[in-house]
């Protein structure tokens, strides 16, 4: 893979959401409700990525709903975040 297909591919790619967003992503899927289904391993991945924001709450959040999962799932949880930054590019300031 070339230097040039690399920028290429994360010029593509989708701006990273802000840790804000990330945050009440993570709350939705935590709490479920209508519309959400409560899905432990989504909401770990959006306080992961919060917290790697700057979000002290996220971390908070993070560090509850692992108590409450198996490693297998904060494994999961954290490909996925992975998964999420690979394929995501910061956003530009201004």
């Amino acid at each position: 893979m070339s230097i040039s297909l690399q920028a290429d591919t994360l010029m593509s790619a989708t701006a990273i959401l802000s840790g804000e967003e990330m945050y009440r992503l993570g709350l939705e899927a935590s709490v479920g409700g209508e519309e959400a289904m409560l899905d432990l391993v989504t909401a770990h991945k959006w306080f992961n990525l919060a917290a790697m924001m700057g979000n002290i709450e996220a971390r908070t959040y993070r560090a509850e709903l692992a108590l409450e999962m198996t490693a297998e799932e904060i494994a999961e949880a954290q490909r996925q975040a992975r998964e999420y930054l690979s394929t995501h590019r910061p956003r530009l300031a201004g």
